[in-house]
């Protein structure tokens, strides 16, 4: 693989604008600095590439984005958001999706080294990439992780809508629970997700693992799960996990929420159109990317160079699939 602008700041321990500035000539570069640069480019024996030096000041405005995978509706939601923000600002999108691929980091480092800066979603880029990305200067917005030094963070809140959830559910009286959402990375929004629901419902909920949080992942989950025991309540990582719970019980000729209540959380498109309808915590899908965008854009354009944390605000959304509620009773 060609030696990127990125392996360059990293050898001379600079940032790559400051990398970018001294082989353009323009620009203020302290003459030690500057030795360090030329040192390190001799050394990696770096050519610049139709992208490099250009882009790494934002001549042709390219940013990157680093998901795990750009399937389902809430990567699509949060993409959207980005891009309309990023066609306002005229800045191009290189998306990098990690699904099924291999060297996962030195794919990231390579796309760091063709862009101005880059939107990763949670710990799709492995922690040791993200430190040496935060060293170099590389502008950096998270979706989806704990607060990082060094780097913006956004995420929609959790913990407490989690927790509210949990008490709705036991309003109805159910009593055994299980969370469709295993395994759990710890900081991560499922994670989250799982620690306010446990906080309240205690050991009257396990995790159950799903692998992926997909449709199908969620529909084997709950085949398996349904055919040993039989909680009250699926309480499940997000959308699709539930749409395939409320398969998995379909097939089992399970009523819900007769037998069996299901949440889900995001609130997709398809969890309003559901039947029964998907109780849900709904987050700001769109506005998390486009809130990114302009982040990154900030940080880009050095508009500010301290990181912001922030999160932004759900809503528990009840809807039939969790029980009965008192407007809905027969007189």
């Amino acid at each position: 693989m060609d030696v990127t602008i990125y392996e360059v700041a990293q050898r001379a321990g600079v940032s790559i604008a400051t990398v970018s500035r001294t082989l353009r000539g323009n620009g203020p570069v302290a003459s030690k600095t500057r030795e360090k640069v030329l040192k390190a480019v001799e050394e990696l024996n770096f050519t610049p590439s139709r992208l490099g030096v250009s882009l790494a000041e934002g001549r042709h405005a390219a940013n990157g984005i680093v998901f795990p995978s750009l399937s389902g509706p809430y990567y699509t939601e949060v993409l959207l958001g980005y891009e309309e923000v990023a066609a306002e600002l005229g800045r191009s999108v290189l998306i990098l999706s990690t699904a099924g691929r291999t060297r996962v980091r030195d794919l990231v480092k390579d796309l760091a080294g063709r862009v101005d800066g880059l939107l990763i979603f949670g710990h799709t880029a492995p922690d040791d990439v993200v430190a040496e990305l935060v060293q170099v200067g590389m502008p950096l917005v998270f979706v989806s992780r704990e607060p990082l030094a060094g780097a913006d963070t956004l995420r929609s809140e959790n913990t407490a809508s989690a927790r509210l959830l949990a008490g709705h559910l036991l309003d109805h009286g159910y009593e055994h629970f299980a969370y469709l959402g295993a395994p759990l990375v710890s900081g991560d929004d499922v994670d989250e997700r799982w620690q306010g629901v446990r906080a309240v419902l205690g050991g009257a909920i396990e995790a159950v693992a799903t692998g992926q949080y997909t449709v199908e992942d969620g529909y084997d989950a709950a085949l398996r799960l349904l055919r040993r025991q039989r909680p009250q309540a699926l309480v499940c990582c997000d959308d699709e996990v539930a749409l395939g719970a409320l398969l998995a019980a379909e097939e089992l000729g399970l009523a819900v929420p007769g037998d069996l209540a299901v949440t889900g959380w995001d609130d997709i498109m398809a969890a309003r159109h559901a039947r029964p309808a998907l109780t849900t915590i709904r987050q700001p899908m769109r506005e998390l990317g486009a809130r990114a965008a302009r982040a990154l854009d900030e940080l880009i354009t050095g508009a500010r160079s301290t990181p912001n944390h922030l999160t932004l605000t759900t809503e528990l959304v009840i809807r039939a699939s969790c029980g009965i509620h008192p407007q809905e009773e027969p007189p």
